[in-house]
């Protein structure tokens, strides 16, 4: 019987590959972003909607933005930060040594 490989070797090796690294980051970037304004909302006791509305915008498009279904816009941050009452801070940071070059598009 032929040995199952690991996810994390499958992972390892398919990051590797430049593109598959960059939409790696750019997934994990999303996620953290709508992460933080889930955080934020459910800190103030708000649903979604009740969110949504604060936005301009409809409660599934705030679902998909927790949900890091999609990167959203300095735009759509700023109109989260403003509703939610926070200070949207985006900043550049050199990064540890040894970390690989990453490529966006």
């Amino acid at each position: 019987m032929a040995r199952r490989t690991a996810w994390s070797e499958i992972r390892r090796r398919r990051l590797k590959n430049t593109d598959a690294h960059a939409a790696y980051n750019r997934a994990r970037r999303a996620f953290e972003l709508g992460e933080a304004v889930r955080m934020e909302r459910e800190r103030r006791g708000w649903s979604q909607s009740q969110l949504a509305k604060r936005m301009g915008t409809t409660q599934s498009s705030v679902a998909r933005l927790e949900a890091g279904s999609v990167l959203p816009s300095i735009e759509t941050l700023d109109r989260a930060a403003a509703a939610l009452e926070a200070d949207l801070r985006v900043e550049l940071r050199a990064r540890a040594t040894g970390s690989r070059g990453a490529t966006t598009r």
